[in-house]
């Protein structure tokens, strides 16, 4: 019997091996074999395939994926002020990736966790930065690291007012210790160039602000969008 597949793993869970089996959308993609390597947290698989290449032939192949649940992320902003709130926490794989600190600043962001979306974000973005939300734009849906990481990351903007913060921080049982780093727009653009912003869904949230978002061109200040 083993944990995850046969008796439930310390998250409750059976049948992590059958991720991916009977999936029709792609008659070029044959799913043969789904093994799990690990599920002491999230899961991480051995999936063996076949795939039928452009020239008509087919191969076996097998690609590891790291499964840890859809998430969100917002762009939380002040359209009159023209600033963004962002946050700044410790981050062991960029650490030990060769990030100087390992201290990253990031919109807010989480996993789901059986919410949808919107319902996760809030959730995320008030225990992060304490702050309330206006009404929240859906930007767009990111597969962020689509070579081996499962996850599809809910991107969403929001404004905020600097009177309703209630606290923030993260969740001290879950190890979190967040600060929020509110910045004018333009220096948070310009900390993109010089390399102090190296977050992936930050850089895309912040370039969606000037381009298209509350920043962009047009838009006068003080004017959220539509």
């Amino acid at each position: 019997m083993t944990a995850g597949i046969d008796t439930p793993d310390r998250r409750g869970r059976t049948g992590l091996d059958r991720h991916g089996l009977g999936l029709t959308g792609n008659p070029r993609v044959r799913v043969r074999e789904v093994e799990v390597l690990s599920c002491d947290w999230y899961v991480l698989r051995r999936t063996t395939f076949d795939y039928q290449h452009r020239d008509g032939h087919w191969s076996r192949e097998q690609r590891e994926t790291y499964d840890r649940g859809d998430g969100a992320t917002i762009l939380l902003y002040d359209p009159e002020r023209r600033t963004v709130l962002l946050t700044r926490q410790f981050r062991l794989p960029a650490y030990v990736n060769g990030h100087p600190d390992g201290m990253l600043i990031e919109t807010a962001a989480g996993l789901l966790d059986g919410d949808s979306p919107e319902e996760a974000i809030r959730r995320e973005a008030a225990e992060e930065t304490g702050y309330a939300l206006g009404a929240a734009e859906h930007i767009f849906d990111v597969f962020m690291s689509p070579g081996s990481v499962t996850e599809r990351v809910h991107f969403f903007a929001a404004p905020y007012t600097s009177a309703t913060t209630t606290g923030g921080g993260g969740v001290a049982a879950e190890g979190e210790d967040i600060v929020t780093v509110e910045l004018p727009f333009p220096r948070a653009l310009a900390m993109i160039r010089e390399g102090e912003i190296a977050d992936a869904k930050t850089i895309m949230l912040l370039q969606w602000a000037a381009l298209d978002g509350p920043f962009g061109p047009g838009r006068q200040s003080g004017n959220a969008p539509e």
